[in-house]
Parts: C-alpha cells; sequence; structure tokens
C-alpha cells in the first residue's frame, strides 16, 4: 500500500526537533509521497533543505499564500517567478483567498491569485488552492480563469456538496484531510456522494490532526486516519482508497 500526503509542511519549525524520526513514522505507516506547499520567500531555505535531506520522498510546490499577501506582495511574487525560472516545482501553491484573518486585503488577494494561476497556466502545472471563508470570491476568479489547462487541488476542502461540485467543475480534485474526522466537521455527511476519482488526502501538518490528536501537532503518519474514515464513508478498504487517492494525486502533479 502506498500512501499520499498531498499536503503537508514539513519544513515547520513544529517539527524541528524531531524531522528525522516524524519522517521515519510516515513512511513506516506506509506515507511515502509527501508533497509540500509554500507560504512565501521566508520558507524558501527550509524547504530546499527538506527536498536535500528527503529527495526520494519530497516533492516541492511554489507560490504565494494569501495570508502573506502583504504591501510587499509584488516582490514576493516576483521571488515565485524566479524559482519558476530556475528549476522545476511540482505545483503552484499554497494559492488563493482567505478572508478569516483579513478582509481588507482581498483586492491583492484576488490579484495574486490571477497572476499566480496563469504563472501555473504558463509552465502546465496545477494550481494548489487556499480558501477560508472565500468560495464566492474563489470562485469567482476561477471562473475569470476556467480553461482546459486550468487544474488542481481545491486543498482542506471544507464546503457543502454544491460547493464541492462546483469545485470539481473548474478540474480541481477535493484535497481531505483531519476534519473529515471531526464530530461537526459536515464534510463526512456528503462526501459518499462524490466520486472517489474527485479526491486526494493530504494532513496539512502540522495543523488540523485529525480524532484523535485534534488539538494536537499533526502530523503525515496521522493520514491513516483519514484513510480509516474514508474507508468507512465509501466502504471500501483502506487499500483500494489508498490506492485510487494516489493514482489521482499522479494525475495532478505528473509524478
Amino acid at each position: 500500500m502506498i500512501v499520499t500526503d498531498t499536503h503537508t509542511h514539513l519544513y515547520s519549525s513544529a517539527f524541528d526537533e524531531d524531522r528525522k524520526a516524524m519522517m521515519e513514522r510516515a513512511i513506516k505507516a506506509n506515507v511515502t509521497r509527501f508533497f509540500i506547499p509554500a507560504i512565501d520567500s521566508t520558507y524558501t531555505k527550509a524547504m530546499l533543505q527538506l527536498e536535500a535531506d528527503f529527495p526520494d520522498y519530497v516533492h516541492l510546490m511554489t507560490g504565494l499564500h494569501p495570508t502573506s499577501v502583504k504591501e510587499n506582495y509584488k516582490a514576493e511574487l516576483s521571488h515565485v517567478e524566479e524559482l519558476l525560472s530556475q528549476r522545476k516545482f511540482i505545483a503552484i501553491g499554497e494559492i488563493g483567498i482567505d478572508l478569516y484573518w483579513d478582509k481588507s486585503t482581498l483586492n491583492i488577494q484576488q490579484e495574486a491569485f490571477k497572476h499566480q494561476i496563469r504563472l501555473a497556466k504558463q509552465y502546465q502545472l496545477p494550481i494548489v488552492i487556499h480558501g477560508r471563508d472565500a468560495f464566492d470570491e474563489i470562485f469567482a476568479v476561477l471562473e475569470t480563469e476556467r480553461s482546459e489547462d486550468l487544474f488542481g487541488i481545491f486543498h482542506c476542502f471544507t464546503g457543502d456538496l454544491e460547493q464541492a461540485k462546483r469545485a470539481i467543475s473548474f478540474n480541481m480534485k477535493l484535497g481531505i484531510g483531519g476534519v473529515v474526522t471531526f464530530k461537526n466537521g459536515g464534510v463526512d455527511k456528503f462526501l459518499n456522494q462524490i466520486d472517489l476519482e474527485h479526491i486526494v488526502l493530504e494532513t496539512d501538518s502540522p495543523y488540523l490532526a485529525p480524532t484523535p490528536f485534534r488539538g494536537k501537532r499533526n502530523e503525515s503518519a496521522y493520514i491513516i486516519m483519514v484513510l480509516e474514515k474514508l474507508s468507512e464513508l465509501y466502504g471500501l478498504s483502506q487499500e483500494k482508497i489508498a490506492e485510487i487517492t494516489t493514482e489521482n494525486s499522479k494525475a495532478i502533479f505528473k509524478v
């Protein structure tokens, strides 16, 4: 069984004390494919070091996270462009709109989101979308950019069934993580109405640890709890869920 974590911040300082042991726990749990989203330029060095330390397992994205879209966002976007010109990345992410922390930056978040979607098209890469309190705003941008070469993952999907269907209509897979195990997470109520071909697994480590670790540091090994929950929801073996969702990740990331 091969399990894929399509979204995990393994370079986070939360893992500085035990990163190697944490990776070993994940690999022992058959999690051997790790896709690493970017946040902003302050994390680039740590991401490149992570890749150097675990070259057989780790695949890097580049991008500017919406909560890092500040006054200097144009310089940050130039950093993303520079990285893309220098080497290969697996995706542009995580990008999108976040209105939970700061609504005042909506205009520049929209601009940064569109700019990075166009970069993804230019480099023929998928996008990985971060959205919080911003489904309508994200869908509005996706609608303006809708095309056959727009595709990717709607990371940490926590919307309702109609929003799930709309996300899928933009060639997006749904990234399902620890929230599906929460008592009031909501996604578990309808997820089995979505064909598994539209689903990928993720942890968003070190955030959003699944039950029974909710509130503690998340890590990639805990994706097994997400796998167990999907096995229950779909009535399929964990091996089958792992197989289908890993194939889905390969269709997106091309590795």
